[in-house]
């Protein structure tokens, strides 16, 4: 049976410069209310930039 409230939800990474959506990932809501902040590499840009989650 499914629980009641979902813990875990899926969040879209887009790139600080280009603002292109590249990496999606899951995250636990209770653990991490916040927006979720990561460097990871930008295929548009061909760098390393910060990913920043989307709502």
């Amino acid at each position: 049976m499914a629980r009641k409230a979902e813990a875990r939800v899926i969040i879209h990474l887009a790139c600080t410069e280009c603002k292109e959506r590249t990496y999606t990932t899951t995250k636990n809501r209770r653990n991490d209310p916040q927006r979720l902040e990561f460097k990871k590499y930008c295929p548009r840009c061909h760098t390393h930039r910060l990913h920043r989650e989307v709502r």
